[in-house]
Protein backbone atom coordinates (compact mmCIF):
# COMPACT_ATOMS: atom_id res chain seq x y z
CA UNK A 1 0.00 0.00 0.00
CA UNK A 2 1.34 3.20 -0.89
CA UNK A 3 1.88 5.60 2.31
CA UNK A 4 1.49 8.63 1.17
CA UNK A 5 -2.58 9.82 0.49
CA UNK A 6 -3.36 10.66 -2.93
CA UNK A 7 -5.32 13.04 -3.89
CA UNK A 8 -9.03 11.60 -4.04
CA UNK A 9 -8.19 9.86 -0.39
CA UNK A 10 -6.60 14.15 0.75
CA UNK A 11 -10.32 14.96 -0.52
CA UNK A 12 -12.22 12.15 1.47
CA UNK A 13 -10.72 12.99 4.34
CA UNK A 14 -10.21 16.71 3.89
CA UNK A 15 -13.22 17.94 7.01
CA UNK A 16 -10.25 15.64 9.41
CA UNK A 17 -7.15 17.02 7.65
CA UNK A 18 -8.47 20.72 8.78
CA UNK A 19 -8.38 19.64 12.38
CA UNK A 20 -6.92 21.64 14.89
CA UNK A 21 -4.77 18.55 16.45
CA UNK A 22 -4.91 16.28 13.26
CA UNK A 23 -3.15 16.65 10.53
CA UNK A 24 -1.45 14.74 7.10
CA UNK A 25 0.65 12.38 9.27
CA UNK A 26 -2.43 11.36 11.50
CA UNK A 27 -4.43 10.46 8.25
CA UNK A 28 -1.49 8.59 7.19
CA UNK A 29 -1.03 6.60 10.51
CA UNK A 30 -4.62 5.69 9.78
CA UNK A 31 -4.55 4.87 6.00
CA UNK A 32 -1.68 2.21 6.99
CA UNK A 33 -2.74 0.59 10.42
CA UNK A 34 -4.56 -3.08 10.74
CA UNK A 35 -7.78 -3.16 12.65
CA UNK A 36 -9.15 -6.63 13.56
CA UNK A 37 -12.78 -6.63 14.45
CA UNK A 38 -14.26 -9.00 16.71
CA UNK A 39 -17.68 -9.68 16.05
CA UNK A 40 -19.75 -7.86 13.72
CA UNK A 41 -22.92 -7.20 15.96
CA UNK A 42 -24.44 -4.14 17.55
CA UNK A 43 -21.28 -2.74 18.52
CA UNK A 44 -18.96 -3.65 15.98
CA UNK A 45 -20.86 -2.78 12.49
CA UNK A 46 -21.14 0.39 13.98
CA UNK A 47 -17.57 1.37 14.95
CA UNK A 48 -16.35 -0.45 11.50
CA UNK A 49 -18.40 1.46 9.39
CA UNK A 50 -17.09 4.95 11.62
CA UNK A 51 -12.97 3.59 11.03
CA UNK A 52 -13.88 2.71 7.38
CA UNK A 53 -15.29 6.37 6.30
CA UNK A 54 -12.34 8.02 8.84
CA UNK A 55 -9.72 5.90 6.59
CA UNK A 56 -8.58 2.93 8.67
CA UNK A 57 -6.08 1.58 6.20
CA UNK A 58 -6.48 -2.32 7.00
CA UNK A 59 -9.64 -3.80 8.35
CA UNK A 60 -10.55 -7.59 8.99
CA UNK A 61 -13.79 -8.96 10.36
CA UNK A 62 -14.28 -12.02 12.35
CA UNK A 63 -18.29 -13.36 13.03
CA UNK A 64 -19.55 -16.79 12.48
CA UNK A 65 -23.32 -15.26 12.46
CA UNK A 66 -25.89 -14.13 9.80
CA UNK A 67 -28.08 -12.03 10.03
CA UNK A 68 -31.44 -12.57 11.54
CA UNK A 69 -34.47 -10.40 11.56
CA UNK A 70 -34.07 -9.40 15.64
CA UNK A 71 -30.44 -7.68 14.63
CA UNK A 72 -31.84 -4.86 12.35
CA UNK A 73 -33.51 -3.37 15.38
CA UNK A 74 -29.65 -2.27 16.42
CA UNK A 75 -27.57 -3.31 13.84
CA UNK A 76 -27.76 -0.40 11.64
CA UNK A 77 -24.98 -1.64 9.12
CA UNK A 78 -28.04 -4.38 7.59
CA UNK A 79 -31.10 -4.83 6.42
CA UNK A 80 -34.05 -6.90 5.34
CA UNK A 81 -32.32 -8.16 2.20
CA UNK A 82 -29.19 -9.31 4.38
CA UNK A 83 -31.85 -11.83 6.29
CA UNK A 84 -29.47 -15.24 5.90
CA UNK A 85 -26.27 -14.23 4.64
CA UNK A 86 -23.11 -13.78 6.94
CA UNK A 87 -22.38 -10.99 8.87
CA UNK A 88 -18.96 -10.46 8.02
CA UNK A 89 -19.82 -10.80 4.15
CA UNK A 90 -22.40 -8.30 4.28
CA UNK A 91 -20.27 -6.05 5.98
CA UNK A 92 -17.32 -6.37 4.06
CA UNK A 93 -19.48 -5.17 0.75
CA UNK A 94 -21.03 -2.29 2.68
CA UNK A 95 -17.72 -0.85 3.94
CA UNK A 96 -15.97 -1.52 0.55
CA UNK A 97 -19.06 0.96 -1.10
CA UNK A 98 -18.65 3.76 1.49
CA UNK A 99 -14.49 3.78 0.98
CA UNK A 100 -13.01 2.04 -1.84
CA UNK A 101 -9.32 3.06 -0.82
CA UNK A 102 -9.13 0.77 2.43
CA UNK A 103 -8.47 -2.83 2.36
CA UNK A 104 -11.42 -5.63 4.06
CA UNK A 105 -10.89 -8.56 4.81
CA UNK A 106 -13.44 -10.84 6.22
CA UNK A 107 -13.95 -14.50 8.38
CA UNK A 108 -16.79 -16.29 8.87
CA UNK A 109 -16.09 -18.37 11.67
CA UNK A 110 -15.51 -17.91 15.74
CA UNK A 111 -12.58 -16.74 16.42
CA UNK A 112 -10.97 -19.66 18.66
CA UNK A 113 -7.39 -21.26 19.79
CA UNK A 114 -6.39 -22.53 16.30
CA UNK A 115 -6.90 -19.17 14.32
CA UNK A 116 -6.54 -16.33 17.10
CA UNK A 117 -2.70 -16.12 17.19
CA UNK A 118 -2.91 -15.60 13.42
CA UNK A 119 -5.59 -13.20 13.25
CA UNK A 120 -4.84 -10.72 16.09
CA UNK A 121 -0.03 -11.33 16.93
CA UNK A 122 -0.04 -9.39 13.22
CA UNK A 123 -2.67 -6.34 14.30
CA UNK A 124 -2.24 -2.85 15.31
CA UNK A 125 -5.33 -2.41 17.34
CA UNK A 126 -7.77 -5.09 18.16
CA UNK A 127 -11.57 -3.81 18.84
CA UNK A 128 -13.65 -6.19 20.52
CA UNK A 129 -17.55 -5.61 20.25
CA UNK A 130 -18.82 -9.55 20.47
CA UNK A 131 -21.45 -10.39 23.54
CA UNK A 132 -20.12 -13.67 24.90
CA UNK A 133 -17.41 -13.85 27.60
CA UNK A 134 -15.43 -17.17 26.39
CA UNK A 135 -14.30 -14.98 23.18
CA UNK A 136 -13.56 -11.91 25.44
CA UNK A 137 -11.14 -13.53 27.78
CA UNK A 138 -9.47 -14.99 24.54
CA UNK A 139 -9.05 -11.87 22.44
CA UNK A 140 -7.63 -10.44 26.03
CA UNK A 141 -5.38 -13.38 26.33
CA UNK A 142 -3.93 -13.27 23.12
CA UNK A 143 -3.83 -9.47 22.93
CA UNK A 144 -2.04 -9.73 25.91
CA UNK A 145 0.56 -12.45 24.71
CA UNK A 146 1.53 -10.36 21.79
CA UNK A 147 1.41 -7.08 22.97
CA UNK A 148 -1.38 -5.79 20.89
CA UNK A 149 -3.63 -3.13 22.00
CA UNK A 150 -7.21 -3.82 22.61
CA UNK A 151 -10.28 -1.80 23.14
CA UNK A 152 -13.10 -3.27 24.74
CA UNK A 153 -16.85 -2.45 24.15
CA UNK A 154 -20.02 -3.35 25.80
CA UNK A 155 -23.75 -2.96 25.62
CA UNK A 156 -26.48 -4.25 27.92
CA UNK A 157 -29.49 -2.77 28.59
CA UNK A 158 -29.37 1.14 28.86
CA UNK A 159 -25.84 0.22 30.13
CA UNK A 160 -22.57 0.95 28.02
CA UNK A 161 -19.27 -0.13 29.33
CA UNK A 162 -15.11 0.87 27.38
CA UNK A 163 -11.45 0.42 28.25
CA UNK A 164 -8.39 -0.36 27.06
CA UNK A 165 -5.71 -2.69 27.52
CA UNK A 166 -2.23 -1.68 26.55
CA UNK A 167 1.47 -2.81 27.19
CA UNK A 168 2.07 -3.10 30.77
CA UNK A 169 -1.53 -2.33 31.63
CA UNK A 170 -4.11 -4.34 33.39
CA UNK A 171 -6.28 -6.57 31.56
CA UNK A 172 -9.72 -7.70 30.63
CA UNK A 173 -9.41 -10.77 33.29
CA UNK A 174 -8.20 -8.45 36.19
CA UNK A 175 -11.44 -5.91 35.86
CA UNK A 176 -13.66 -8.75 35.38
CA UNK A 177 -12.18 -12.23 37.13
CA UNK A 178 -12.94 -14.91 34.79
CA UNK A 179 -14.37 -17.45 37.86
CA UNK A 180 -17.08 -14.25 38.65
CA UNK A 181 -18.24 -13.42 35.04
CA UNK A 182 -18.29 -16.43 32.90
CA UNK A 183 -21.99 -16.21 32.72
CA UNK A 184 -23.02 -16.48 29.14
CA UNK A 185 -27.01 -15.75 29.76
CA UNK A 186 -25.05 -11.67 30.79
CA UNK A 187 -25.42 -11.00 26.99
CA UNK A 188 -28.23 -8.40 25.02
CA UNK A 189 -29.13 -11.49 22.71
CA UNK A 190 -30.59 -12.92 26.68
CA UNK A 191 -31.19 -9.54 28.73
CA UNK A 192 -32.47 -7.49 25.92
CA UNK A 193 -31.00 -3.62 24.64
CA UNK A 194 -32.00 -0.32 23.54
CA UNK A 195 -31.27 -0.04 19.74
CA UNK A 196 -29.34 3.13 20.64
CA UNK A 197 -26.95 1.69 23.30
CA UNK A 198 -24.68 0.02 20.95
CA UNK A 199 -24.55 2.10 18.86
CA UNK A 200 -23.28 5.19 21.66
CA UNK A 201 -20.86 2.73 22.60
CA UNK A 202 -19.50 2.03 19.20
CA UNK A 203 -19.15 6.09 18.64
CA UNK A 204 -16.88 6.30 21.80
CA UNK A 205 -14.91 3.05 20.63
CA UNK A 206 -14.10 4.43 17.34
CA UNK A 207 -13.24 7.49 18.80
CA UNK A 208 -10.77 6.10 20.80
CA UNK A 209 -9.69 4.15 18.01
CA UNK A 210 -8.60 6.99 16.15
CA UNK A 211 -7.37 8.62 19.17
CA UNK A 212 -5.13 5.76 19.37
CA UNK A 213 -4.16 5.12 15.62
CA UNK A 214 -3.43 8.81 14.73
CA UNK A 215 -2.73 10.19 17.28
CA UNK A 216 -1.15 7.47 19.85
CA UNK A 217 -3.11 8.89 22.93
CA UNK A 218 -4.69 6.37 25.49
CA UNK A 219 -7.11 8.27 27.30
CA UNK A 220 -8.80 5.51 28.78
CA UNK A 221 -5.59 2.93 29.50
CA UNK A 222 -6.11 1.05 32.76
CA UNK A 223 -9.90 3.17 33.13
CA UNK A 224 -13.39 2.17 32.87
CA UNK A 225 -16.08 4.29 31.11
CA UNK A 226 -19.98 3.22 31.82
CA UNK A 227 -22.34 4.81 30.20
CA UNK A 228 -25.94 5.21 31.71
CA UNK A 229 -28.17 5.92 28.97
CA UNK A 230 -31.27 5.59 31.22
CA UNK A 231 -29.70 8.99 33.14
CA UNK A 232 -27.33 10.51 30.44
CA UNK A 233 -24.65 10.01 32.52
CA UNK A 234 -21.10 8.75 32.10
CA UNK A 235 -18.86 7.83 34.88
CA UNK A 236 -14.61 7.23 34.62
CA UNK A 237 -13.37 4.50 37.16
CA UNK A 238 -9.73 3.55 37.77
CA UNK A 239 -8.80 -0.15 37.98
CA UNK A 240 -5.21 -1.37 39.23
CA UNK A 241 -3.94 -4.80 37.85
CA UNK A 242 -4.67 -7.88 39.74
CA UNK A 243 -1.10 -9.54 41.08
CA UNK A 244 -2.31 -12.41 40.41
CA UNK A 245 -4.22 -12.64 37.26
CA UNK A 246 -3.53 -15.75 35.13
CA UNK A 247 -3.04 -13.72 31.96
CA UNK A 248 -0.92 -10.40 32.46
CA UNK A 249 0.38 -11.30 35.76
CA UNK A 250 2.09 -14.51 33.84
CA UNK A 251 3.66 -12.78 30.67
Amino acid sequence: MEFELSDAEMQLYARQILLDGWDIDAQEKLKLANVLIVGCGGISCTTVELLARAGVGQISLIDPDTVEISNLQRQIAFTSQDLGFYKAEVLKKRLQQINPYIQVNSYTQCLDEQNADALISTQDLVLDGCDNFSTRYLVNKLCVKYSVPLISASAIGFVGQLFMVEGDSACYECLFPKEQLENESLRCADSGVLATTPNVMASLQAHHALLYLGLAKMPLKQKLLVWNGMTMSQKILNFDKDLECPVCQAR
